[in-house]
């Protein structure tokens, strides 16, 4: 599979380059799945900080249940960059949003790392192949976009730039999924990934709806965790419209609705309801169903819904 004689079940240490909240979350993760991790950050006061974050992280990692070895023992501070990365078996890199920071940060580690290791970028929106460009080895970087914090949400968004060869993205895949995490391995790069688009595009429009008058913050948050926010744990945008559609699914909305599209519900340009988009949509939501038709979707969904807010209900009234 991969030019790394390593396999991604054996990796059992972890460098991580950066030590800030995303980089913190990543060490306090890695450590409660047995890792042992060292971690460098050019902050001087970066021990304490990062001390503290996994701190705070542990009682709910202890509670989600923590792997064999796990422990905060497990954790070791390096004076430089290149100790951190001397004698690692995957690098994950937690720089600030600064393509010129990310693009000589990431070609020090490169140079630093042993052959044949991933290294992995946490960037939130840059592509790979505009980050990658000064390093010495580039075939083996990927981005690996988590979501904050990455102790707890399990999402990674996986990807490759233009010179990253395939094998680096298979094997980062696999390798955060045998870590605890839910992996989206992206068939192409696109600014901002998947995830991070989607809720941009919400944030965006809260933004216009407050600049314009026509809702409050405190409403638009209101319409989200007590409307379709419910049922996005379960079922996402696309899955919850299949169901929108009655029996006929996601072929009788998009037939039913779709002239909706038009309809100036949104400041984002909506694209033109095609028969080539439209036969993927179906089709897509077919695959994501895997085999359950619409009634046995709509009792998940209903068990979910019913799970979930009385979770919410009992956070919310200091029951749990």
């Amino acid at each position: 599979m991969s030019e790394n004689a390593l396999s991604p079940t054996a990796v059992r240490r972890v460098a991580c380059v950066g030590a800030g909240v995303i980089g913190g979350g990543w060490v306090a993760h890695f450590l409660a799945r047995g890792y042992q991790v060292t971690a460098w950050d050019p902050a001087p006061d970066f021990q304490a900080k990062l001390s503290r974050l996994v701190d705070a992280a542990w009682p709910a990692l202890t509670e989600l249940g923590l792997a064999d070895g796990a422990s905060r023992d497990n954790l070791v501070i390096a004076a430089t960059l290149e100790d951190a990365v001397a004698d690692a078996e995957f690098v994950q890199e937690s720089a600030p949003e600064d393509l010129a920071l990310k693009r000589d940060l990431l070609a020090r580690i490169d140079a630093a790392t042993p052959a044949g290791v991933v290294v992995s970028s946490s960037t939130s929106g840059y592509g790979m192949t505009e980050m990658q460009v000064d390093c010495p080895t580039p075939q083996r970087l990927v981005v690996g976009h988590p979501f904050n914090p990455p102790y707890l949400i399990p999402l990674v968004e996986v990807v490759g730039g233009q010179r990253t060869q395939r094998w680096a993205v298979e094997w980062a895949a696999e390798f955060f999924e045998v870590a605890g995490k839910s992996v989206i391995t992206m068939d192409r790069e696109v600014p901002g990934f998947i995830a991070n688009r989607l809720q941009e595009a919400i944030w965006r429009e809260a933004l216009h709806m407050v600049a314009n008058g026509e809702a409050t913050p405190a409403q638009i948050d209101a319409s989200i965790t007590d409307g379709p926010g419910l049922r996005w744990p379960l079922l996402g945008p696309c899955l919850t419209f299949h169901l929108a559609g009655g029996e006929g699914g996601m072929a009788h909305m998009l037939d039913h609705f779709g002239p909706s599209l038009k309809s100036p519900w949104t400041r984002l340009a909506a694209p033109e309801l095609t028969a080539e988009l439209r036969d993927a949509m179906v089709e897509g939501c077919e695959q994501a169903a895997d085999g359950r038709g619409i009634a046995e979707l709509v009792a998940e969904r209903d068990r979910a819904l019913i799970a979930v807010m009385r979770a919410i209900d009992g956070v919310r009234n200091g029951r749990s």
